[in-house]
């Protein structure tokens, strides 16, 4: 079998490669270029985004020549900045918090990559990448469960796929834990074994992408007395504790960001815990639209738990959920993601949450 493989210049997409060549298919390594000199700042720290691409790229490279495969860089930056970074941007300023991950792998890395790789004349049958997912293919329909590693589980960045996507698209890396992952990269050679894993989207500060300038504004508790000052709202997100510059007594949290105002609001735990939401611009991924109630577990963020919760879908393709247990920090430009044990059903972007 022919098979594409997304190299990032870590671990997991280099062992993914070595992998799928040792279980004997034709594989090419495909990277992405993202980065436009100049344009903005970035950092020193990994990142998927950032100014350190070079090294990743030339990283990704290193590994084909180990492997004895064909090495092809794609720029991908144009569709990067419009499908990504002027989402990211106009979804922070408006108030809400984007997920700019999902929308890199539904659109760009599944998405645009591929793409352009076809329309350069690599025939592949496959695409693979090392994300911690699992897909299964029956009933006519593909479906995607979490990774078996529960710490690296990425599941939550992908349900945005479609079903041609997902049946195109192998994870071998979905039955392993990151510590047997290293193990192989050790076994297959790859100087990859113990590179740190990218920790956020972008290396630099994330305010150099909103091309703004300071705004001051009040921080204001649900009474709308002032507790502080800050520079601009869309440097908060819903349920930061951290960084809000305010001394008090006991803990605050951001539990309203209202744009129009410039206005900050912060309150205890409790204003920051949510028991219901709504998601619109949903997709069902692992089964069809739903279209009675059902019961589900419920994640708002990549890393954090899965609720129970009683799901409600509504006339216009998005649902309304409510989880007795609360959540932390649900934020309107977030993502809301259902699943049933281990199966992804599908997801959308929060609405509005109380």
């Amino acid at each position: 079998m022919e098979i594409l493989v997304g190299l990032s210049g870590g671990v997991d997409s280099a062992v993914t490669a070595a992998l799928l060549q040792a279980r004997g298919h034709r594989v090419t390594g495909a990277a992405m270029s993202l980065w436009r000199e100049g344009k903005y700042r970035g950092g020193g720290k990994d990142a998927c985004f950032g100014a350190g691409e070079k090294e990743d790229i030339a990283a990704a490279g290193d590994v084909c020549r180990r492997l004895g495969i064909p090495f092809r860089v794609f720029d991908c930056s144009d569709a990067y900045e419009k499908i990504v970074l002027e989402n990211f941007r106009r979804e922070y300023l408006a108030g809400r918090t984007p997920n700019p991950c999902v929308r890199c792998n539904s659109l760009v890395k599944f998405g645009v990559l591929p793409e352009l790789a076809a329309a350069a004349g690599l025939a592949f049958d496959r695409f693979a990448t090392g994300h911690y997912a699992r897909i299964e293919a029956g009933g006519g329909r593909t479906r995607l469960f979490r990774g078996l590693d529960p710490a690296k589980d990425q599941s939550y960045f992908l349900y945005r796929l479609g079903q041609e996507q997902l049946a195109r698209i192998l994870m071998p890396l979905g039955e392993l834990t990151k510590g047997e992952v290293r193990e192989l990269a050790r076994e297959f050679s790859l100087p990859q074994h113990d590179k740190p894993d990218s920790q956020d989207f972008y290396s630099g500060d994330h305010r150099e992408l909103l091309g703004v300038e300071d705004r001051p504004g009040p921080i204001v508790d649900a009474a709308g007395k002032t507790l502080g000052r800050h520079n601009g709202c869309w440097n908060f997100t819903i349920g930061q504790r951290k960084g809000l510059g305010v001394a008090h007594p006991t803990p605050l949290y951001v539990r309203e960001i209202n744009p129009e105002r410039n206005e900050v609001v912060v309150g205890g735990f409790g204003a920051a815990l949510s028991h219901r939401l709504t998601a619109a611009d949903c997709n069902w991924l692992s089964i069809p639209a739903p279209e009675e109630p059902f019961e589900a577990g419920l994640r708002v963020r990549s890393s954090g738990d899965i609720v129970p919760c009683r799901v409600a879908p509504g006339r216009d393709g998005g649902f309304a959920a409510e989880f007795p247990d609360g959540v932390l920090a649900a934020a309107p430009g977030q993502s809301a993601v259902l699943y049933r044990g281990d199966m992804l059903l599908g997801g959308g972007v929060i609405a509005s949450a109380g």
